[in-house]
C-alpha cells in the first residue's frame, strides 16, 4: 500500500505552537491533542529532517540554530498560506501587509509620492516601507518586493525592470565658482570627489579618452555619503562633484541648481532599476502582482 504523504503545513503548525506556547502540554492544549501526540509528530518531524530543532530540558524548551531557522521560515509559510486561503476565498482581491525595500533615491521622489495612489485603489492593502541602498536579503528581511539599482546579482531573485537612465557628473555652481570647472577627466584629480560608503560595481568615475580608449578617475575626497540622496543633498550644498543617475538630478539641472560637467568625455553608461521578488508570477501573492503592475503603470526612468 502507498504510504501516505506527510502533512507539512499541520507539522509546521504544531512546531510554531510548540514555540509559541513554550511546552508541549500547552501547545497540545491549544491544538486540542494529547501531549503524547504533539511529542511523537516533533520526533518524527526531526527525524525527517534530520536535525534536532528543540533542545529539551525538565525546565524550558531552548531552540536550537536549526529550530530558529525553521521557525522563521515556518512562521513565512503559514502567513502566505493564510494570505492565499483569504484571497481565494475574497475572488483574489489584493489584500495584507505588502514589505518594500526600496533604495533611497527612487523610494523618496518615485514611490513614497506613489504610494497613496496605489493604496486608494487598493484599500484592502497595508504597506511597510524601508528605504536603504543596502542590498537585503528578502527573505530575511520578509521583504515581498525589493527596488534596485544597478546590476542584479542574485540569480534566485526574479527581476521586472522599471527603467534605465544615463549616468552624469555634477556639480552645484557655488563650489564651480570656488574650486573651478573641470574641462577634462583629469582635472578632477584636483577637486573633492564625493564617494559612496559601500561597494560599488564600479570603483571611480569613467570616462571616454582619446581615440576610442577609456578611463577611470578614482574617487579621492572628504566626503563619504551612504545613499544616492545624501549624495545629491551633499553636492547641492556645495560640497563637492557627483556622479549619479540623469533622472535623479534632473529637476537640479534643469533649475539651474547643479550643472552637469564633462558631458563629451561621458561614457554613455547607464543604471538600470529593476523591482526584484522570490518566485515566478503565476505563484504570486495577488497584493505582489497588484504592486508589481502598478510600478509597471506608473514610474517613468
Amino acid at each position: 500500500m502507498a504510504r501516505p504523504e506527510t502533512n507539512r503545513s499541520g507539522e509546521i503548525e504544531v512546531f510554531v505552537r510548540v514555540v509559541e506556547a513554550g511546552s508541549f502540554s500547552a501547545a497540545a492544549r491549544a491544538l486540542r491533542m494529547t501531549p503524547s501526540a504533539v511529542s511523537k509528530l516533533m520526533a518524527r518531524l526531526e527525524a525527517r529532517l534530520g536535525a534536532r530543532l528543540i533542545s529539551r530540558s525538565t525546565r524550558r524548551l531552548q531552540l536550537t540554530p536549526e529550530g530558529t531557522a525553521f521557525y522563521d521560515s515556518g512562521m513565512r509559510i503559514l502567513a502566505d498560506l493564510d494570505a492565499a486561503e483569504r484571497e481565494a476565498a475574497a475572488g483574489a482581491a489584493p489584500r495584507g501587509r505588502l514589505r518594500v525595500n526600496s533604495y533611497v533615491p527612487f523610494g523618496q521622489h518615485r514611490l513614497m509620492p506613489l504610494l497613496p495612489r496605489f493604496l486608494e485603489r487598493y484599500p484592502e492593502i497595508s504597506i511597510e516601507a524601508v528605504l536603504t541602498d543596502s542590498v537585503i536579503d528578502l527573505m530575511e528581511e520578509r521583504a515581498d518586493v525589493a527596488i534596485r539599482a544597478g546590476p542584479l546579482r542574485e540569480s534566485r531573485l526574479v527581476a521586472r525592470k522599471l527603467g534605465q537612465s544615463r549616468m552624469v557628473v555634477v556639480a552645484a555652481p557655488a563650489y564651480l565658482e570656488a574650486r573651478g570647472t573641470p574641462r577634462t577627466p583629469a582635472d578632477l584629480n584636483r577637486h573633492n570627489l564625493l564617494a559612496f560608503g559601500f561597494v560599488r560595481h564600479i570603483d571611480g568615475m569613467p570616462f571616454l579618452g582619446g581615440k576610442g580608449t577609456s578611463l577611470m578617475i578614482p574617487i579621492a575626497g572628504n566626503s563619504t555619503v551612504s545613499d544616492g540622496e545624501a549624495m545629491r543633498l551633499t553636492a547641492l550644498a556645495g560640497a563637492g562633484i557627483a556622479r549619479l543617475a540623469r533622472w535623479h538630478v534632473e529637476p537640479d539641472i534643469a533649475a539651474g541648481r547643479l550643472v552637469q560637467l564633462l558631458e563629451e568625455f561621458n561614457p554613455g553608461d547607464e543604471e538600470q532599476t529593476h523591482a526584484v521578488y522570490v518566485g515566478q508570477g503565476k505563484h504570486l501573492p495577488a497584493r505582489v502582482r497588484a504592486f508589481l503592475d502598478f510600478l509597471a503603470e506608473t514610474v517613468r526612468i
